[in-house]
């Protein structure tokens, strides 16, 4: 009786999830469609791209040069905020505009101290906000995007003709990340699938829907609105900076998100604990910091992901049938994310052991966080024990 309860607790689960939850699993969501046929963007528009950068010189150059030979009509800037680096990431960032001509395209600003009650990246990026603020001109759009990405040539232009076709005060884009080693082709595809089935994208693009999210690491925003919303002082402690903008902000209007094959990450995963360090920064974050969301997270993951297969091998009629039927469901729901990738669709049969994965990855994160080791980036711990920065 018990395995038939969980055999029809994990199909009732796949079911909702494929018919209910914004059609996640499709991937339909994507920048070539962003921006309507024959939209452009116009001459007169203005950008200003914030870059919050620590320790960068090794892809920096890569990310200014790409957006310094944007193929875009208006005029493009870059504000290079540099988080207290000691390795040259300024230097580095400098050097690249001048090989491109480019040196009065590109500001760099020094930032040392972090001001308490901020996270890193947030307290840079407010940095860079509030400089491009005081000028006496302002751009249309800020861009904010990380340190660690590379643009195609027309990324920007389409960003802001979506933008002002569709009147959003937010666009943001998933960067296709790295996925050449072991650990990123087993647990890339794993993450950009687990974070459409909590973030359904054609949910968060729907006005009418209170679901809101953004990729940090391309944000195209109207300035007025974000200054409308509060400014990013507004969601200064949080660790997933970018779904709390992307709430923020659609508090303010539409906002849009959508995956993208023309922006890539430059950040290397080599090994499967670089991986788990990723996930485990901000994984118990996303439960709130919460005990009792821990516990229904890892039993949902045993439910949703495990059970299945393990039924299905090991139980018996009818349970066995009923859970054959929610893996099938499961690997082939999985199968577009791996096909974004490149990858075989035959991987999809071992998603239940990529989730046993993540969800040692999410305890570790809570054990992390209450030992005040939480939110680990570049040797700050941004997230204490009590979730609540100083």
């Amino acid at each position: 009786m018990v395995t038939l309860l969980l055999a029809l607790a994990a199909l009732a689960a796949w079911l909702w999830l494929i018919a209910f939850n914004g059609g996640f699993w499709r991937l339909t969501e994507r920048d070539s469609r962003f921006a309507p046929q024959g939209a452009q963007a116009p001459a007169e528009a203005s950008v200003t791209a914030v870059i919050p950068a620590r320790d960068e010189t090794d892809v920096i150059a890569r990310s200014v040069s790409s957006l310094l030979r944007q193929r875009f009509p208006g005029r493009l800037d870059i504000v290079l905020v540099d988080d207290a680096s000691d390795d040259g990431t300024g230097e580095a960032a400098r050097a690249a505009a001048t090989l491109l001509d480019a040196g009065d395209r590109l500001e760099v600003l020094r930032k040392e101290a972090l001001a308490a009650g901020w996270t890193g990246k947030l307290a840079a990026m407010n940095h860079g906000f509030e400089h491009v603020r005081s000028r006496p001109q302002q751009p249309d759009f800020i861009l904010f995007c990380d340190a660690d990405i590379e643009f195609g040539k027309d990324v920007v232009a389409r960003l802001v003709a979506g933008s002002l076709a569709r009147n959003t005060v937010l666009a943001s884009l998933m960067v296709k990340l790295r996925c050449e080693s072991f650990a990123e082709r087993w647990f890339v595809p794993a993450f950009v699938f687990f974070f459409q089935m909590l973030y359904p994208f054609r949910q968060v693009n729907d006005p009418r829907r209170r679901m809101a999210a953004a990729a940090g690491g391309v944000m195209l925003v109207r300035p007025q609105a974000l200054a409308d919303a509060g400014g990013l002082v507004a969601i200064r402690d949080a660790l997933i900076d970018d779904c709390a903008l992307g709430a923020l902000m659609k508090t303010q209007g539409p906002i849009w998100l959508g995956l993208t094959d023309e922006v890539f990450s430059l950040r290397a995963y080599p090994h499967v604990a670089d991986i788990e360090k990723m996930v485990s920064r901000s994984a118990y974050a996303q439960l709130g910091y919460s005990p009792l969301r821990l516990v229904g997270a890892v039993l949902g993951m045993v439910v949703v992901y495990l059970a299945p297969p393990l039924v299905a091998l090991f139980g018996e009629s009818p349970a066995r049938e009923a859970a054959l039927v929610a893996y099938l469901i499961m690997i082939q729901s999985y199968m577009p994310s791996l096909r974004f990738y490149g990858l075989a669709r035959g991987r999809a049969l071992a998603l239940p052991l990529v989730a046993a994965c993540y969800t040692w990855f999410t305890i570790l994160s809570a054990y992390r966080h209450m030992t005040g080791r939480g939110g680990a980036w570049k040797g700050r711990y941004q997230a204490p024990a009590n979730g609540r920065l100083g």
